[in-house]
This record gives structure tokens, sequence and C-alpha cells, in this order.
């Protein structure tokens, strides 16, 4: 297990109390709510890095296994079905079609696997659409039932009605996801993530199975992908198609690019951050989106590691030049 320097350890802690008293200094309900699909979004961005950004596997299906979790949640909500027990079947729903998918995509390689599963996601997406008896088409499903209330012991009842009470619950299942994450990634197994991504014909030649890393790297991100759907679907009380598209997929693309891949601070920090100041830019209209297109060439340009990797390059030439001095 690779440990964290010290320093990183108290920033993350500051970082953690920040996220505990948040909800303090929302300003209103409307910053809130783009708060908390900040953290959904945050959920699905990290399982995108595991598979794309440890991995080196270029899926851009993410954001059809989000709209499985997310119309999973919704139809089985509707049957009556318990939140708690629908969210994780909706998300072992989402794994065990990326894992029917998986097998056949994966037998290409690098821009064709993004081919394949760009081509799947746009099926899903069209599929959304036109099956009305399921999915009620492009009009959706309304009226998805909020998270089951949590009974406490001679407190009562948490119920999730309330935004802070549902930042709290996003909160918990995105600190969750990253601790998951960090054990699997900073782990002996997790290394050979990185040996694909870094030369995948070495890292066969010594004896990985390359197969079936990737499939597994595969299942796991669209888990987490399913499970941020089926918060989605809950807190937002409807879904569409457009929980189920290609562009999500690539506006989760954006978030992990700017945020940095390869890191899991990157994954929270683009899909946190990008929102927020997308939605401050809202008074210069059409603008914004030269804003955006600008700072996205200026990343890539300069910062090919997103603004976490950034800020790890600045860090470790300052000290290189400590220890010169």
């Amino acid at each position: 297990m690779i440990t964290k320097p010290i320093h990183t350890k108290i920033l993350y802690g500051l970082v953690f109390v920040f996220a505990l008293f948040l909800p303090l200094y929302v300003p209103d309900a409307y910053i809130f709510q783009i708060v908390i699909m900040s953290f959904i979004f945050a959920i699905a961005v990290s399982g995108m890095n595991l598979i794309i950004g440890y991995t080196g596997q270029a899926s851009l299906a993410h954001g059809a296994f989000f709209g499985f979790g997310a119309y999973g949640v919704a139809i089985m909500t509707k049957a009556g079905i318990s939140f708690w027990l629908a969210l994780p079947a909706a998300a072992v729903i989402s794994a065990l079609i990326g894992l029917v998918i998986g097998p056949p995509a994966l037998r290409t390689r690098g821009s064709y696997f993004a081919i394949v599963t760009l081509a799947f996601g746009v099926v899903v997406w069209v599929v959304a659409g036109n099956w009305v008896e399921v999915t009620g088409g492009h009009n959706g499903i309304f009226g998805i039932p909020r998270p089951s209330p949590i009974p406490i012991p001679f407190i009562g009842e948490i119920e999730f009605f309330d935004q802070t009470y549902q930042y709290y619950l996003v909160l918990t299942f995105l600190l969750l996801t990253l601790f998951v994450l960090h054990r699997v990634i900073y782990s002996i197994f997790g290394l050979t993530f990185m040996a694909i991504r870094n030369n995948e014909p070495l890292a066969d030649a010594v004896g990985i199975n390359t197969f079936t890393t990737k499939l597994i790297a595969f299942v796991t991100a669209n888990f987490f992908a399913g499970l941020a759907g089926g918060l989605y679907a809950s807190i937002l009380g409807a879904v569409s198609p457009s929980a189920a598209s290609y562009a999500l997929t690539f506006n989760f693309l954006i978030f992990l690019i700017l945020g940095g891949m390869a890191a899991l601070s990157g994954s929270v920090v683009g899909a946190f951050a990008i929102p927020i100041i997308m939605e401050f830019l809202q008074d210069m209209g059409h603008f914004r989106l030269l804003i955006f297109g600008a700072l996205l060439v200026v990343t890539i340009i300069y910062f090919p590691r997103g603004f976490v990797g950034g800020i790890r390059q600045l860090n470790l030439k300052i000290a290189q030049r400590r220890q010169k001095s």
C-alpha cells in the first residue's frame, strides 16, 4: 500500500472538514442543487478515471451506464422497491451489462475501442428515447420517490426531502467511492492497471492477464457510473434519455481532463468546479462557451494532467529547487 505524505493527508483532512460544513455557506437552494449534482457526477467521473486515467482505455459509454443506473432506480422504486435495495441492484445491473459488453469491446484497442463504446452509448440513448413502455420515451419517468427514510433509535427518522440531508447522503456515497477506489488503485493489483496503461505489450509479456484486468476495470467503472445514475434519479425525482446520452459521457470526460486524469482528487475537482464555474458564467450568454473552450485548450496544452496534475508538478519543482539550494 502506497502511503500519502503527511502534508497531503492534512490537506485532505481540511477538504473533508470543508465538505462537512459546506451547506452552511451555500447562498441559495439553486446553487445547493448544483453542488449536490456535482458530487453525484464526481462519483461517475471517479469510475471513468479508473478505466481511462489509470487503465488507459478510452471508454465512451459511461453516460449509457449512468443511464442504466438512473432508469434502474426509477423503475424499481416506482414499482414499490425500497431505494436502499434498488440503488445497489441498479449499480450491479450496470456492472453486469458491462460484463456482457466488455469482452467483445475489449477485443479492440485504442481508437477502435473508443468507437465501439461510443456506438454502444448512442444505441442506448436511442433506445431510451423510443422504448416508451419502459423508459417513458423522450418524456422520461417522473415522480420517482425520494430515498426511503432511515430510522434512528430514540431520535426518529432521517428523511431526504430536505436538500441538506440529500447533500450528506451524496457526500457519504462519494467518500465511500473514493475509499474503495483508493484501496483498489493503491494496491498490488491496482499497479497492474497502470502497467497496462503505460505499456500493454510489456505488461502482457511479464505475465499480467491484460484482458481480464481491463475487463475488471471496465466493469468496476460501470458499477460506479450506475451508482451515480441511481442517486441522480432519486435526488432529482425524474429521469429522461439525457441521463443516458453520449453528451453526458463527453461532459464527464471534460470534467476528468480539466480536473486531472490518474488522480482521484482530479475527478472530484473537475466534477465539482466546472459546473459551478459554468453556472456563474451564465450571464455571459454564448461567450461562456468561448471561455470554457479556451480554458479546455489551455489546460490540454499546458496542463495535460489537469489542474491537480499541474499542482503536483508545481510542488515537485518547488521541492527540487529546495533540494538544490
